[in-house]
């Protein structure tokens, strides 16, 4: 970098944290939960996430790191992702809401099975399904990046996503055939 750019660089106020979420808002995401079971059982809604490489099958979330998730993930090295179906934004609200049931109890009365592999709740009625195994992690600000090796995916027949797009869930349009 020459001197000209490294003084504007050093010269330029930051973006504020409101100011960003309201640019990222344009930018549309899907939506779904992480999960991670046994001693450390907990759910978290999550759209900052996305495929990393298919050689080998890796994938990456961001957690807080004021995030019970962030803990749980950390502790078992392993988690469960559900990508949820556009009928599903009662799920992506309930596992946003910091104020429902920790632990096994905020898995009561909903449909899920323990993932084969990582034993972590896979939400029945998702899109498709992913188990991940831990395999590094970087700071980056208030967050985690937490990158996983892809051990079990599966889908479903569904085909209507859930969104977040403008600070709204949202549905993906069904593509005709």
């Amino acid at each position: 970098m020459n001197s000209v750019s490294a003084q504007a660089t050093a010269n330029r106020i930051p973006i504020a944290p409101a100011e960003l979420r309201e640019t990222m808002s344009r930018f549309a995401t899907g939506v779904i939960v992480l999960s991670v079971g046994g001693e450390n059982i907990h759910g978290m809604t999550a759209n900052a996430f996305s495929s990393v490489s298919l050689e080998p099958p890796t994938v990456l979330c961001c957690v807080s790191h004021s995030a019970v998730m962030h803990k749980a993930i950390t502790s078992s090295r392993r988690f469960g992702v559900s990508v949820l179906a556009a009928e599903q934004e009662k799920l992506a609200r309930y596992f946003a809401d910091k104020n429902r049931p920790l632990g096994p109890e905020q898995y009561a009365g909903l449909s899920w099975k323990p993932g084969p592999v990582t034993e972590a709740p896979l939400l029945r009625g998702a899109l498709a399904w992913l188990e991940c195994e831990l395999t590094d992690s970087h700071e980056s600000g208030d967050h985690t990046i937490f990158i996983g090796n892809v051990v079990n995916a599966s889908r479903s027949a569904g085909e209507s996503g859930l969104l977040f797009f403008d600070g709204k869930f949202q549905q993906t349009a069904t593509a005709s055939r």
